[in-house]
């Protein structure tokens, strides 16, 4: 074995950190093709429930994104952020609320507005996808 290593340049990153930006460009154009892709192979409430699923996951992610940085901010600070904490939860409850309203109504079919919601998720793999099958990140 050889004792001439080359130390490791650490002033650029080995890969591009991810990007938000492009997760929600996937989103929407998810969004789109799985509202067509619903109405026309399901029904015109279908597709309509996962715009709606998509459109409350687009509000989900910039929720997080608000309260995440204001737990950050706080604790940077040097701050407990116990309240702010409660606010990452309470997210949860608005958004189910939402859900069980339209269930309650029966104004669109849940599984459409579930699987609009797992879009992000959908978006997330189709970035994982693009990083690990090319080289240009």
């Amino acid at each position: 074995m050889s004792d001439d290593l080359e130390p490791v340049d650490e002033s650029q990153p080995l890969t591009k950190p991810p990007r938000n930006e492009r997760i929600l460009v996937i989103l929407a154009c998810l969004s789109v093709g799985g509202s067509i892709a619903g109405a026309a192979l399901v029904s015109a409430r279908f597709g309509l429930a996962v715009l709606l699923g998509c459109v409350l996951s687009f509000i989900n992610y910039y929720w997080m994104r608000r309260s995440l940085k204001a737990i950050f901010d706080r604790a940077r600070e040097g701050e407990r952020p116990s309240f702010l904490g409660a606010g990452y939860f309470i997210r949860y409850l608005v958004l189910g609320g939402v859900v069980a309203f339209i269930y309650a109504l029966d104004l669109l079919p849940i599984s459409g507005i579930l699987v609009g919601m797992a879009g992000f998720g959908f978006a997330v793999l189709v970035e994982g996808s693009i990083r690990a099958f090319s080289r240009r990140h």
